[in-house]
């Protein structure tokens, strides 16, 4: 079935259209990713499509019985409004059933009426019609993963990562068969994000989305829409599948364009002949060369990699020596009196050339070390031992820029008018930027501008031109395009000096850290060595044998239950009188198995010694108490019943 059709779409952006002619279609089930370079107007024909932006040109069509959820890159919300408010706001009517007997229920805990009561039979009634239990159950389950369960709470006191999270909860109960999600997977956890990837990947629901995360699209998408160059273009297939396409694109284009190149070299020397232009073949060749001449060039994104002269670093790089910070943290730190624990006596010594990332589910305090590293916050206690070379630079999750009103150009220059490389050549500002993706006017236009995707890329290339030697990086993916981040990936990959890094993206981490700190609920710090990928998996491993054991324990718990259930039903009515012999064996079988069991624990401390003859001789002796002990529990217990 047809969910979405979109047909001749236009949008004009700031200086040219955005995108022109665009025309295509979701069925049921598609999963499907659109990608491009910031500035190309994702954001914007998803806002189209959603209609929250009126389109220049072009229809769009949702079908009726389907219904769309739109999760914006920025959620829009009434600070006022509580989590239950705001979740559901929906037009649904099974969520407005819901919401019925959510109220209705806890309007007769204030108030156990008759009145009260039948209101909550009338909706129970509904949901009974509607079959909505089960229903119910599932948008509980997805609150409960996304760690939302105080829904009374004001949507104003909560952090921006739990903001996302409440809007994508808000996306993903409603009643929809289409779903636009504009970067889902930004400032939400790796724990949440492997969630919702197996979530998205499962559901029948169709998925239009824009994401950075490449594992993500690996997982979830079976379509990739490219926009590039103001067109929309479909590659089947999932973001791997893209990649192996658009390499073949690459060299195709690379060799027509030096066969065009070929021919015009003869073409430019006819034309420099000044040939007669009366006649038509001639006039048709001089049209042709000139549109030859005047083409769009093939541009090779992988034809620019981002380097700089690197900054020596001293003996002594940065040194934490047993940093300590205490607030109330977590969804309900406002409902907490006293102070919590997110760093607890952290001490470590950075080497050169380390590489580590952070790891933690939302609100562990991975920001705040940053923030107590780059001294915007001040630790409870400990110390920070900076070296004398090492000269810090920290990208924060939302930068700030102090003159809105500067060009991009000027903005750059501020930092470096040129750019000197590893390689010993130089390039201009402005050259560097159109290497970046900002060209022509853009680069004379002010920073105010500019898209968020934009704000955020051109803050970093002026962090990194003023050459530091520790980079301290929270979440410097966010809203950036693939090629940008693949520029960033090969910088930090090749960086000499010292790299901490907070990032959701499991691609980006994989390829750039090689040890993580792993931020624990208690406030502790430890560490693992090997990628972001590998610790997901060694959790996940950790849970499913966690799983294993508390399935075990539980049947044999069943089964011990099961066997004194048995004995119980086998027992006489009325215990039996023991004869003048079985009771002196029970007198001295408890005599016997309290001597027995003393001896049990002197071996003990004996197989634990130093000398290997006593040890040995313990260990053997323990065997043969263990067994005299397991006959003698099992006849006491005969003797007792």
């Amino acid at each position: 079935m047809n969910l979405l059709s979109i047909n001749n779409l236009a949008k004009i952006g700031r200086e040219k259209p955005l995108f022109t002619g665009v025309t295509f279609g979701l069925d049921e089930g598609d999963k499907a990713a659109l990608i491009g370079r910031n500035g190309t107007g994702k954001s914007t024909l998803l806002n189209t499509i959603a209609g929250v932006l009126t389109p220049d040109e072009g229809t769009v069509v949702i079908n009726k019985e389907a219904g769309l959820s739109f999760l914006p890159q920025t959620p829009l919300f009434n600070p006022e409004d509580t989590i239950k408010e705001h979740i559901f706001k929906s037009h649904s009517p099974k969520l407005e059933i819901i919401r019925q007997y959510e109220e209705a229920l806890e309007l007769l805990e204030k108030d156990a009426s008759d009145l009260n009561q039948k209101k909550l039979n009338d909706i129970q009634q509904k949901m009974d019609q509607g079959d909505l239990w089960n229903y119910e159950n599932q948008v509980s389950s997805i609150l409960s993963v996304l760690g939302i369960h105080n829904l009374n709470r004001k949507m104003k006191e909560l952090s921006g990562g739990m903001v996302k999270k409440v809007a994508l909860s808000q996306v993903l109960v409603e009643d929809t068969k289409l779903l636009l999600l504009d970067e889902p997977t930004n400032h939400l956890d790796v724990e949440t994000i492997t969630w919702l990837q197996e979530y998205l990947a499962n559901t029948k629901r169709s998925v239009l989305m824009v994401t950075h995360d490449r594992y993500f699209l690996d997982a979830v998408c079976n379509h990739i829409y490219e926009l590039d160059r103001n067109r929309i273009r479909l590659y089947v297939g999932n973001y791997s599948t893209y990649l192996e396409k658009k390499e073949t694109e690459a060299q195709i284009e690379a060799n027509t364009e030096r066969r065009i190149e070929s021919v015009l070299r003869f073409e430019r020397d006819w034309l420099l002949r000044g040939p007669c232009a009366r006649g038509t073949k001639a006039k048709a060749r001089i049209q042709h060369d000139m549109a030859l001449i005047n083409r769009e060039k093939f541009h090779d994104p992988k034809g620019f990699t981002f380097e700089v002269q690197g900054r020596r670093l001293g003996g002594k790089i940065l040194e934490l020596h047993q940093i300590s910070k205490n607030f109330p943290k977590g969804f309900d730190s406002s409902l907490s009196k006293e102070p919590v624990p997110v760093l607890k006596d952290f001490s470590y010594s950075f080497n050169k050339g380390e590489k580590i990332g952070i790891f933690g589910n939302n609100g562990s305090g991975k920001s705040t070390l940053l923030n107590i590293i780059s001294e915007d916050l001040q630790a409870d206690s400990g110390e920070i031992v900076k070296g004398v070379n090492t000269h810090l630079a920290y990208y924060q999750q939302n930068p700030v820029f102090k003159n809105l009103d500067m060009t991009v150009l000027e903005y750059v220059k501020e930092a470096a008018e040129v750019v000197h490389r590893n390689d010993g050549t130089d390039l201009s500002a402005s050259l560097f930027l159109e290497q970046f993706g900002f060209e022509g006017r853009i680069q004379h236009s002010p920073v105010s501008t500019l898209s968020g995707g934009e704000k955020k890329k051109l803050y970093l290339v002026r962090m990194l031109l003023t050459n530091p030697n520790f980079l301290l990086l929270d979440e410097p993916t966010n809203d950036f395009d693939i090629f940008t981040m693949n520029i960033l990936e090969q910088f930090l990959m090749e960086y000499k000096g010292c790299l901490l890094i907070v990032s959701h993206d499991r691609y980006f981490m994989d390829k750039v850290c090689d040890t993580l700190f792993i931020l624990e609920d208690d406030g502790s710090v430890s560490g693992y060595v090997g990628k972001c990928s590998e610790y997901i998996q060694y959790k996940k491993l950790l849970v499913q044998q966690k799983e294993e054991e508390e399935r075990q324990a539980k049947k044999a718990q069943a089964e011990k239950e099961k066997a004194q259930a048995q004995q119980k039903s086998d027992a006489p009515a009325q215990k039996k009188k023991l004869t003048f012999r079985e009771q002196k064996e029970f007198e001295e079988l408890e005599k016997r198995i309290a001597s027995l069991e003393e001896r049990q624990k002197i071996l003990e401390e004996e197989m634990s010694g130093s000398d290997f003859e006593k040890t040995q001789a313990a260990a053997a002796e323990y065997k043969t108490v263990s067994e005299q002990l397991e006959k003698d529990y099992s006849r006491w217990e005969e003797l007792a019943i």
